[in-house]
Order: C-alpha cells, then structure tokens, then sequence
C-alpha cells in the first residue's frame, strides 16, 4: 500500500518543480517583489496608509509589452493610499516610499487583477510590472534638498 503512495507524492513533488519552472521562466511571480531603483539623500516626506499619493509609473506584462504609462500622458496617478483605490500590489508597493523614491515593483496576479485580467490589455492571470515615481504625498512634492542629480530613467 505504502509504493502507490509514494508514487503520488513524487507525481506531486514533480508536478510542483514544473509550475515553479514555468512560473520562473515566463517572469511571474507568486509574492510581491519590491527593487528600490532610486532612494533619496533624505526621507522627510513618507507614504502611509490614507495619505493622498501621486505616483508616476510605467506598467509592462513580463514579456516586455507597456501597457500603460503616466509618463506618456505627463499626469501621475493620484490616490489614497491603502483604500482599495488601486490594485493591492499598489496599496502594499507604494506603502513607506519616499518622495523622489523609484520602485520597481513585481505584483502577482492575485494582487493585480486576477484571473480575469483587464482586457483587452491585460490577459488574466498576469504578474504585472511596474516602474513607479512617489511625487508627493498629501500636495507635497520633494523639497530640493531631497532631490539629486539622478534623473535616469528606471
């Protein structure tokens, strides 16, 4: 009895490794990824949960496809953070930059839109990334002293 269940539990066991290759392959991910890209000298203006944000970002597919991108229409996103106002890999990403700070974030699928995607740009169950910019928080932008002379682009 014991043989045909151990022939599950490696039929299992293999079954994980191939998810997990193909997850890692195709760039999805399963958690939240957060890359500081960018950190300001001084942090004297934080993002916490109910402030009003404004955020520049970029957003691709893993496959290298843009999607959206406030950069193009030169007008950040604005909203309150950790409201629900924004997908939950936002609300969790954005949580404790400082302004003038550049993320790169990886947001799975069940922190993004989910199985049921937003099309017709976004297919469902995609890892998401984006580029992000904290500009303010609560109408208040990076005071000069916080800016550098980096402006690369993420």
């Amino acid at each position: 009895m014991a043989k045909p269940q151990l022939l599950l539990v490696v039929a299992a066991a293999a079954l994980l490794l191939v998810v997990a290759a193909s997850a890692k392959k195709s760039g999805d991910v399963t958690e939240l990824q957060i890359g500081v890209k960018h950190k300001p000298e001084s942090c004297s203006i934080q993002a916490h949960k109910g402030d009003r944000v404004k955020v520049h970002y970029r957003g691709k597919l893993t496959d290298g496809t843009d999607f959206d991108s406030s950069y193009e229409r030169g007008d950040p996103i604005e909203f309150e953070l950790g409201t629900g106002q924004v997908i939950k890999g936002w609300d969790q990403g954005i949580l404790g930059m400082c302004v003038g700070e550049k993320r790169k974030l990886k947001i799975p699928s069940k922190l993004g839109y989910g199985a049921q995607g937003s099309p017709p740009t976004i297919p469902g169950g995609a890892t998401l990334i984006f580029d992000t910019e904290l500009v303010a928080v609560n109408g208040e932008p990076a005071s000069k002293s916080d800016e550098d002379d980096d402006d690369s682009e993420l």
